[in-house]
């Protein structure tokens, strides 16, 4: 009996090191093949954004294998686990049912992120911005999820299936350079030709606006920034700027500071941004409008 035990635990023992052994191994593998890649990606960073994603993804893809792999090869090796991983094989059918209907998000997450590697709607570097809610820079993309840089410094962890079904509106994925629409509202009585010259004149000025001006646009005389009547509000006139910068960030930052300078100018020059008129009638004015007392009567006659 006391035979029998020790066996027990010499067997259990041997177990306990075999799955220590095991573990230990696959996440030095792992280790080791994420700093490869990630070596490799940083030394072509700068000359293929498109691999750089690609890379990413593939290192998380080798993380699951390995782990995938170390835990096979337990199962097989502990004969306790093998047992049981043999009673589940011959129920495969039930099992496979069971982890079909509760991985059918991870699975589609997987699905969505081989998607996101095969099309390339964006790439990790590129400002995107998903369903008008989420915008930033792509920062990662795994096997589950896309993380998103924002302009605040916080992480949107977005589930791949929902990126793959939303629009995505990628401002880096053929080339940088971006149109900003800078918009104004002057008064009606303002002299748009003045509020034009303004805005035309801070903007071309601006260390961060460039030319993108055609060769016909040149002989047709056309300015750096074209400025034009986009609408005819309830109290104001729209004026759209159409300047052009190297890249999302640089428009970004253009935009508030034409923001201010032109404010400033406005109201050096005499250009006046409105505001809403209200009228406001009180109840006991319409009271006295339709039912006049006697002195009104007099006020109204002397008048």
């Amino acid at each position: 009996m006391n035979w029998d035990h020790e066996l027990f635990l010499d067997i259990r023992t041997k177990d306990i090191v075999v799955i220590i052994s095991i573990l230990l191994v696959s996440i030095v593998s792992v280790r080791f093949l994420r700093f490869a890649i990630r070596r490799y990606y940083k030394r072509i960073s700068l000359q293929d954004e498109e691999r750089v994603t690609s890379l990413k993804f593939i290192s998380n893809i080798m993380s699951l294998l390995v782990y995938g792999v170390a835990a096979i090869i337990i199962v097989y090796n502990i004969p306790p686990l093998k047992k049981v991983g043999l009673s589940l094989f011959a129920s495969a059918g039930i099992l496979a049912a069971i982890l079909g209907f509760a991985s059918q998000a991870a699975i589609s997450n997987i699905i969505g992120g081989i998607f996101i590697v095969l099309f390339k709607p964006f790439r990790v570097g590129d400002f995107v911005k998903i369903s008008d809610q989420y915008q930033g820079v792509v920062e990662d993309v795994t096997m589950r999820h896309t993380v998103i840089r924002s302009f605040e410094n916080r992480r949107i962890i977005i589930p791949n299936s929902i990126v793959n079904s939303e629009t995505i509106v990628n401002s880096s994925i053929i080339e940088d350079k971006v149109c900003n629409f800078i918009e104004f509202d002057i008064a009606y009585d303002a002299d748009i030709d003045k509020a034009r010259k303004i805005i035309q004149d801070i903007a071309e000025k601006h260390p961060l606006c460039i030319d993108n001006r055609t060769e016909d646009d040149l002989i047709k005389g056309y300015r750096k920034v074209r400025i034009r009547v986009t609408n005819l509000g309830d109290f104001s006139v729209t004026l759209r700027a159409y300047v052009w910068t190297d890249n999302y960030d640089y428009g970004f930052d253009l935009k508030f500071e034409m923001l201010e300078k032109v404010k400033k100018e406005f109201d050096r020059q005499g250009v006046e941004i409105p505001f809403p008129y209200r009228t406001i009638v009180y109840k006991s004015d319409l009271s006295k409008s339709a039912n006049p007392t006697q002195d009104d009567k007099a006020d109204e006659k002397n008048k």
